[in-house]
Parts: C-alpha cells; structure tokens; sequence
C-alpha cells in the first residue's frame, strides 16, 4: 500500500493542490494529514471542506495545535501567528470550527502511529528536533513507526534494541528504507510552510509494501498565495517566509 502523508498545511491552497495532484500521478491508495489544516494561510475554508471530502473516501486526519487554536484562540503565540489565528477563527463558519475540534490527537494503524507533533503527550505539542525529543517519543508508544509534522523540517530518527536514536535528514524525493529491525519517527516536512531553506511544497511517499518513506518536493504557485495573504491583509513576513522556505 502506497499511503500519502501530508502536515502543515497551513490554510494554503495552492502548496495542498499541488501535493494533491502530484501524489495522485505517482499513485497512492490512501491520505493521511497529520495536523495544522489552518493557520497562517489565506484559504483555511478552502482546505478544510477539501480534506473533509477526503476523509468521506477513507483519509485519516489529526489534530494540530493550529487547529486547536482555530477553535479557540490561546495566548502564548507569536504576534504574527497570533494574528493569523484570529483571523482564521473569523473566517472559518462554525460548522468547520467544530468539525476541527473533533479531530483526534492520535490515530494506530497496524505497526504505525499518526500524530502531529510526539506520541509523548500530543496535547502539549513537543517538537521532535533532536534525538532526545525522539526517544521520547518512541517510549511513548509501542508502535514500531511514528509519523509526524509540527517542526516544518523533514528529518528522520531511528533506534534499534533500545539504543540511543539516531537522526539524519532525508534527501528529497529519495526513499529511505525503513529497516524492520529498527524503531522510526518520521517528521515529515510541511505542504504549505517549509521551514527547512527549500520553498517547494513537502508531503511523505509511504510505501509499506517496499517498506521505506520518501519526501516528495513539490513546486507551486508561491506567488498567488502571497498575494492572497497580502489581499487578506495578513503579516507581510507570512509571504516572504513562503518564498524563502523558512
């Protein structure tokens, strides 16, 4: 089985079309997005009816803190992602509010775990970014493969017989045998806010009958959702970050 990853989103159309699109011509038999629908893109609405249409063909969606926050905005954000949130939370009718709100923290799947930022306490949102964060996460759960988002940065961690992880970042677009002998988080990188220096659009190739991940690069129209952010009168950093990939 061929499953599409896709997380961070972040209420960008253009970034989820193009993902969309492209995981359809290379052939997938299921979606799963591991959180954050909304926040800090111009087309929030937009992306929630069109992954709610997905989920009614068997897709598998979680819980991101941005969603959460979409349903009730919190303090602790920075200003511009705070902004941002407010104007989702207004945006969004409250039917797709409380469809967010409904949303797990977590989902199993045979040997695999799906979650948005650590299977070590998913409400409180820890960023795997190192291995100890990893580890963590992997003592959090007994499944042998994790999948996740929340850093925007494609990275992969791997430990095996209780060892002390180990973590490299994958090549784009290159599958990455996930060996069976080992235990592996996956973070995989963001559709529509890469943060790791390469603007392209990110989504995860997971193909369980080759056992292996692949971080698939997607380019897309940067440009137009720029100008829709600037038309909605939001940040003007959310669009050049965009461009920039971080």
């Amino acid at each position: 089985m061929r499953i599409g990853l896709f997380t961070d989103i972040h209420g960008n159309r253009e970034a989820l079309d193009s993902c969309l699109e492209h995981a359809a011509a290379v052939g997938i038999d299921c979606h799963v997005f591991l959180g954050d629908l909304v926040g800090y893109g111009p087309d929030p609405a937009y992306i929630v009816d069109r992954v709610r249409g997905l989920v009614e063909t068997g897709a598998i969606v979680i819980r991101g803190n941005h969603d959460d926050y979409a349903v009730k905005p919190k303090r602790g954000m920075s200003e511009m992602a705070r902004i941002a949130i407010e104007w989702t939370h207004k945006v969004l009718d409250a039917e797709a509010r409380a469809w967010l709100g409904t949303l797990p923290f977590s989902a199993q799947e045979d040997d695999r775990l799906y979650v948005h930022a650590s299977a070590a306490e998913p409400p409180e949102w820890h960023y795997i970014d190192n291995r100890a964060a990893a580890e963590a996460c992997l003592a959090a759960t007994a499944q042998r493969l994790i999948f996740c988002g929340h850093t925007h940065v494609p990275a992969l961690f791997h430990s095996i017989g209780g060892r002390p992880a180990e973590h490299f970042r994958p090549l784009a677009n290159k599958p990455v045998p996930l060996l069976p002998a080992r235990r592996w988080v996956t973070v995989v990188g963001a559709v529509g806010q890469p943060r790791d220096r390469n603007p392209n659009a990110c989504w995860g190739l997971l193909d369980t009958d080759e056992k292996s991940i692949a971080m698939m690069r997607v380019p897309y129209e940067i440009d137009e959702t720029l100008r829709k952010i600037n038309a909605a009168d939001l940040p003007e950093w959310l669009g050049i970050r965009l461009k920039e990939g971080r």
